[in-house]
């Protein structure tokens, strides 16, 4: 999605200010001084804007330390019809949107930037903002993960522990005070200043993912300072904040769900599932990872890391591509290569994955730690780790194990907001919408954010990967652009249909799996699209 970089523009007095004369340090409303941006020819085409809000680190204490929040913006195309700006937030947390603008132009907002300014910024702590965190450690190194990654049969349990509390010792001593005010809560409060910052009296917003916590999050703190708030990929708000370790298990369930899903289409069509698998899909690919596990697989046909495909490798491949079903061919194409014994295309992935990563584990980690109600008894996460290991076979070493840092957090930002999620019946219903077979929010989270906000308005699309809006389904895309245009909900109960079919990766036949030249640019165009 492009690179990021660093802004040259800064704070400045090209927008009007409420606070005009009130000395810059103590002003809440940001002055925005605009300046193109735009690293694409697309994005340039767009005319995509940057600028950086000048914000207090600790809304206490207003005239004390300063964040720069980096701001970008598409103008509305159709600007005699222009109802404001439109918000949104990818999820993560930790992750960031500026550079999307920057390289897509309006991209999945293209129909929405008819009559909207659209309006990226990266939280406090993230992506382009100042200061970002960044632990400064290499994670890969194995000096604070276990590499391979551990079941009940083998865990060093002093290892994993120590290994994890050097990785907080160091996000600590790198990131100072900055740990202590990146909750949800003043992310909230940062958008409610941009908000007043670029004219708007109230908010449109666009959040999927985590970003429909912290659409909840403004809700409940400002009901009467939105106009409009949909929420894509919903998760129950209070369970993420007071039970984040019912939400991590729902997810590694929901993740084990896709992949049956996907083996389970994959054995009736073997076409589009590039012949992995043959009649039993779902035994082949455990059958893949046992001989991984045993040998891992060569890349020698990608000369750019040849390292071999470990079985680790092959389920954090698995796991990513599941967010979207516009993936799974490109899954498919790469399971069928590795069945066949060549791991260079995985390797080639795995590669642009990495280079891509929109949301680092540095920041996830630390605003989750710094907010959510996690256990910190090391040994509920390492008896966990024993159960899922059992329940969530492919995918447990992504949650409990992996989690230990949340433990060890000695951090904690006294501003974050736990509830109640509410929307008075004065406030505009929000739009909640949920995916029947997302695997990361899982869809009775969407059930329970409409039950805790108490006034909102529940869409479903029936289907499958992370999240709805943008292309999936007309019916959805629809829906979400009359509500965001014009305040008109769909109609209660609304049901919408997936329309994305199961389709075989471009130039890789069945049974020949995907060669590194295919695998990387289609890869590059897929990914695009997940979130």
């Amino acid at each position: 999605m492009g690179a990021l970089v660093a802004l040259t523009v800064t704070s400045g007095t090209a927008v009007a200010s409420a606070e005009e004369g009130v000395p810059a340090g103590l002003r809440t409303e940001p002055l925005l001084s605009w300046e193109a941006c735009g690293l694409t020819p697309e994005a340039v085409t767009a005319a995509v804007q940057c600028a950086v809000a000048d914000l207090p680190l600790d809304y206490d204490a207003p005239g004390g330390e300063r964040v720069g929040i980096a701001v970008a913006k598409v103008p509305a195309t159709d600007p005699e019809h222009r109802i404001g700006s439109l918000f949104f937030n990818f999820g993560g947390p930790g992750g960031p949107a500026v550079d999307y603008l920057q390289s897509a132009g309006a991209g999945l907002f293209a129909t929405l930037n008819a009559r909207f300014d659209i309006v990226a910024f990266d939280p406090r702590g993230v992506g382009q903002s100042t200061p970002a965190i960044d632990c400064q450690v290499d994670e890969a190194s194995g000096e604070f993960f276990p590499d391979p990654a551990p079941t009940p049969l083998d865990v060093d349990v002093q290892e994993l522990v120590a290994g994890a509390q050097r990785y907080v010792d160091a996000c600590v001593a790198a990131n100072g005070s900055l740990l202590e005010h990146v909750s949800t809560a003043n992310v909230a409060r940062d958008m409610d200043a941009l908000r007043a910052a670029v004219g708007d009296e109230q908010l449109s917003y666009l959040g999927f993912s985590y970003g429909t916590f912290l659409g909840a999050t403004y809700a409940s703190l400002f009901p009467d300072r939105y106009r409009a708030m949909v929420l894509d990929g919903a998760l129950d708000p209070t369970e993420y904040i007071a039970d984040p370790v019912s939400l991590s298990t729902a997810q590694a369930s929901g993740f084990e769900l896709a992949l049956t899903r996907f083996t389970t289409a994959c054995a009736v069509d073997q076409a589009a599932c590039a012949g992995f698998g043959g009649a039993d899909p779902y035994l082949a690919y455990d059958r893949l990872l046992a001989a991984a596990d045993a040998a891992p697989l060569p890349a020698d046909g990608y000369p750019d890391d040849p390292t071999p495909v470990t079985a680790d490798d092959i389920r954090d491949v698995t796991l990513t591509l599941l967010y979207s079903k516009q993936n799974w061919g490109l899954l498919a194409a790469l399971l069928a290569s590795a069945e066949a014994g060549d791991g260079s295309p995985i390797r080639a992935v795995l590669d642009l994955l990495a280079s891509s990563d929109e949301v680092g584990s540095d920041p996830f980690l630390s605003i989750s730690a710094g907010e959510q109600q996690w256990p910190r008894d090391v040994a509920e996460y390492l008896d966990r780790g024993a159960e899922e290991w059992v329940a969530f076979p492919h995918f447990w070493s992504s949650f409990a194990y992996a989690e230990v840092p949340l433990a060890l957090w000695p951090v904690r930002d006294e501003d974050a907001f736990a509830g109640p999620f509410e929307v008075p019946a004065s406030s505009p219903a929000p739009l909640v919408i949920g995916t029947t077979y997302d695997p990361a929010t899982p869809y009775r989270g969407s059930l329970q954010m409409v039950a805790d906000l108490g006034n909102a308005t529940l869409l479903t699309m029936e289907g499958d990967g992370h999240t709805a809006y943008g292309g999936n389904s007309a019916c959805i895309d629809t829906a979400t652009e009359t509500y965001l245009f014009d305040g008109t909900p769909p109609a209660p109960g609304t049901v919408c249909t997936q329309e994305v079919p199961f389709t075989a990766l471009e130039g890789v036949d069945a049974g020949s799996g995907a060669s590194v030249l295919t695998a990387r640019p289609v890869a590059r165009a897929l990914l695009a699209t997940t979130r």
